[in-house]
């Protein structure tokens, strides 16, 4: 599959929404990825329902929503009526996640979980039927601009190890502070780079070149596993 460049939302100028849709459509975005803090479960508070519906109207290529709250059940029947095409929740978060992934099925929407930096895997050996997509924090989620924490390079190997024992087709993401090294090391095995400030959104470069020097680290990541 080829390699899915998601710019995090959470980053544009939302007084220049539709320009700035246009402008990562443009440049090859595969999905944009919204975040949504209830200012519990995460220390902030991000996107909401008005948000996400002003994006639906400009954007032409899919979205996401990353749920980042307490009780996600009380809204998944919500952003799924605004025509995302993966809902993820944390696995520390609903009381019956096997539960909650087959509601998030159930409305037509593919299921996503989102692990945080001090999560096991292992809690998502469980799940891995239900499950679509799973998302490493590779910071402690509710703020960008924090380093990227090195054991999640460790962690996504492991993932993705357990997905093939299990014979899981589910997606890899990882989202937090993804920066060209990060991409190069991971190529090979993430499905999908949620982009921020250390990857896409940088002062030094227009969204092309940042795009150009992604790709560029992608190409070198084949290239060194074909000849490994």
């Amino acid at each position: 599959m080829k390699t899915q460049f998601c710019p995090s939302l959470m980053c544009v100028d939302f007084s220049r929404l539709g320009e700035e849709l246009a402008s990562l459509e443009a440049v090859g975005a595969s999905l944009f990825h919204i975040d949504v803090m209830d200012g519990h479960f995460v220390p902030n508070l991000a996107l909401g329902p008005e948000d996400i519906k002003a994006v639906s109207r400009l954007a032409t290529i899919p979205y996401d929503v990353h749920l980042m709250v307490t009780n996600p059940d009380a809204w998944i029947d919500r952003f799924a009526d605004l025509g995302c095409s993966i809902i993820y929740v944390h696995a520390e978060a609903p009381t019956h996640l096997h539960r909650t992934l087959s509601n998030i099925r159930q409305r037509g929407i593919k299921a996503g979980v989102a692990i945080n930096p001090g999560t096991s895997l292992h809690m998502l050996e469980e799940v891995l039927d239900v499950t679509d997509a799973i998302m490493v924090m590779s910071v402690n989620p509710g703020f960008a601009g924090q380093p990227f924490i090195t054991a999640s390079i460790d962690k996504i190997r492991r993932l993705k190890a357990m997905l093939k024992q299990h014979q899981s087709q589910a997606q890899i993401a990882i989202d937090g502070a993804i920066s060209p090294q990060v991409v190069r090391a991971l190529a090979n095995d993430v499905d999908m780079f949620i982009l921020g400030t250390a990857g896409l959104f940088r002062k030094d470069m227009t969204y092309q070149q940042a795009i150009e020097v992604l790709n560029e680290q992608v190409n070198l990541a084949y290239s060194e596993k074909l000849s490994a």
